[in-house]
């Protein structure tokens, strides 16, 4: 009988992961840092074109009430923790905070939206959205294109939102609806 062994992926820690991003060939990648490994996300044309009308609603609602700050695929971190360096497709963090200009922001958003491309999980992204909101986060959006539908998640409950309805901001952001046949139309359809 053969012993097979089996090689477990290299964990990489916090250190040697921001290191690598340093590097000039790592530039243009979307590298995250899950559980000490090493992830890229593959974002599609249709993944951009909702990331930039979720992002460009939830700026704009944001912006105008000054109630804190909108982005897209920052890293956030949380100090202590090692083995992650989390990258969502839109975060927002409410309050007035000094913005930061090199490297991760130091706590995760209180609205963390990651999208599903075709090489995402619905059980990565769940994954993703419990990891969020044990460090913190407050609300998750998963957006699934394909089934034109999103989870909206926070610690106490999970709503599965259809085309007809909409995404809404809770006591996160109060107020804030959009509603996903916006987010789902091309406009370039006929």
């Amino acid at each position: 009988m053969f012993d097979m062994i089996i090689e477990q992926p290299r964990l990489v820690t916090l250190d040697e992961f921001e290191q690598l991003l340093t590097q000039p060939e790592q530039q243009e990648r979307l590298l995250e840092l899950i559980h000490g490994e090493i992830v890229e996300k593959r974002p599609t044309e249709e993944h951009g074109e909702i990331q930039l009308i979720i992002g460009g609603a939830l700026r704009t609602f944001v912006i105008t009430r000054k109630l804190g700050r909108v982005s897209v695929e920052t890293r956030h971190r949380m100090p202590g923790d090692t083995q992650n360096s989390r990258l969502p497709d839109i975060s927002y963090i409410a309050g007035n905070r000094p913005r930061v200009t090199e490297g991760s922001v130091p706590q995760m958003p209180d609205l963390a939206v990651e999208i599903k491309s075709p090489d995402d999980s619905l059980k990565g992204l769940r994954e993703k959205a419990q990891y969020y909101m044990a460090n913190g986060t407050r609300m998750v959006w998963l957006v699934d294109p394909a089934k034109r539908l999103a989870i909206m998640l926070t610690p106490d409950d999970e709503q599965i939102l259809l085309e007809n309805e909409a995404l809404d901001g809770g006591d996160v952001l109060p107020g804030f609806s959009l509603p996903l046949r916006e987010v789902f139309a091309d406009p370039l359809a006929e």
